[in-house]
């Protein structure tokens, strides 16, 4: 029995002793060398088939006689089993009655295309969250290593700010020249960027005002040198070292501060960092004095028209180290309290009062101080930060005070070499 499906197949038995062949007798092939037919010559034409010379007899070999039906194929011109067409079942006869040995073929199934299948769209999610994962978390370490430099940087400016007092004043620095600022990028809408340059363009002999239009003009033998990231003034204690302004900065009558943050090569002697007066005398001198026999910074103010010592009021205080250390010494003159007061790096140190401060409407000078029509108190060191204001700071406004920093909150009426 078959299934329609695939054709019988019949168990073949052994060969027999003797014999290489399958289903064959263990003798020798009957005469005439072929397999198949009768012993004796070969049907005339020597083929296989029906034997020549017209149709084969009914019952030849495979082939029905030409008149004769056959059901088991397709009749019709063209049709499947007909003469000159390819061979194949009827469809109309059932399998059942087809004859043993008869291949069996089946109809070929449609094709389908394979189908894409659809995305997993789970996978797809957990693989999009994962990534944002992987970049938030790089985000917060890239933000933590730049605060991480950021902090280094400060501590290191913070370190190295005020260092190497020697090294700032080396024979060998150079003048600094005047730098212009830097042009903001064409279409940014960025704040223009501040001008730090130290003097004034086109002529480093002055030194610029950042604050209003009193720049500075330097002796032959004072300089403007680059320190770290800022700019100083640095004089040699002679007559040719200093600089001045061309007219009067500060109003003496009135309420007044005075800033600068002073570097001295030796606390020796009398030396004047920041004053103001006339061909006669100075109003005020702030700097390096002898106090009790020991240096200590003061803050002179003359109340006489005439400089005498008898109408002179000084308040002083000290620091840590006075020669060779940057110290930022503050004055104030409190016009409506009468009252006079000295600041060390931002905390006050002493206080007076005094009747009144003399009008000299002398210009502003570095370096130096005017007594008895002479100059004198000779600065042989450095300075930066020098600041002047209109009115009487706090203490706690003079705290905030910081090297190189005008106060926000309050307009300074001159400024020079801040940083």
């Amino acid at each position: 029995m078959t299934d329609g499906k695939n054709p019988p197949t019949t168990p073949q038995p052994e060969p027999a002793p003797g014999n290489s062949g399958y289903g064959f007798p263990p003798v020798p092939p009957a005469p005439g060398g072929g397999y198949g037919f009768p012993p004796g010559q070969p049907p005339a034409g020597g083929g296989f088939g029906p034997p020549p010379g017209g149709a084969a007899p009914q019952g030849g070999y495979g082939f029905p006689q030409a008149d004769a039906p056959n059901p088991y194929r397709q009749d019709g011109p063209g049709a499947p089993g007909a003469p000159g067409g390819p061979f194949q079942q009827n469809p109309h006869v059932p399998p059942s009655q087809w004859p043993a040995g008869l291949p069996v073929q089946e109809t070929p199934a449609p094709f389908f295309p394979q189908q894409s299948e659809q995305p997993d769209w789970e996978a797809l999610a957990d693989r999009t969250a994962a990534e944002r994962r992987k970049k938030r978390t790089w985000g917060i370490v890239g933000g933590a290593t730049v605060l991480a430099l950021l902090a280094g940087g400060g501590a290191f400016w913070l370190l190295g700010g005020d260092g190497g007092g020697e090294q700032q004043q080396a024979a060998d620095d150079q003048p600094a020249a005047s730098e212009p600022a830097s042009p903001s990028p064409s279409g940014s809408k960025s704040k223009k960027p501040a001008d730090n340059s130290p003097t004034v363009k086109d002529d480093p002999t002055q030194i610029r005002d950042r604050a209003g239009k009193a720049p500075l003009k330097m002796g032959p033998d004072a300089g403007v040198f680059p320190i770290d990231k800022r700019f100083e003034v640095r004089t040699k204690g002679g007559e040719n070292s200093y600089a001045e302004s061309e007219k009067r900065v500060v109003d003496t009558s009135k309420s007044f501060t005075v800033s600068a943050r002073v570097w001295v090569r030796s606390d020796k002697g009398r030396q004047i960092a920041v004053s103001q007066g006339n061909e006669k005398s100075s109003s005020f001198a702030l700097g390096l004095d002898q106090v009790n026999g020991k240096p200590a910074w003061v803050f002179r103010v003359q109340t006489g028209d005439q400089g005498a010592d008898a109408t002179t009021v000084v308040v002083s205080g000290t620091s840590s180290k006075m020669e060779k250390t940057f110290a930022e010494l503050t004055a104030t003159y409190d016009a409506e309290r009468k009252q006079i007061a000295l600041y060390v790096n931002g905390k006050k140190a002493g206080e007076a009062a005094v009747p009144g401060i003399h009008d000299a409407k002398g210009p502003l000078q570095l370096a130096r101080a005017r007594h008895e029509d002479k100059w004198t108190a000779a600065w042989n060191g450095a300075m930066d930060s020098i600041q002047t204001y209109d009115k009487a700071l706090s203490a706690a406004q003079v705290d905030t005070l910081k090297p190189g920093k005008a106060l926000a909150s309050v307009e300074p009426t001159g400024a020079w070499l801040l940083y």
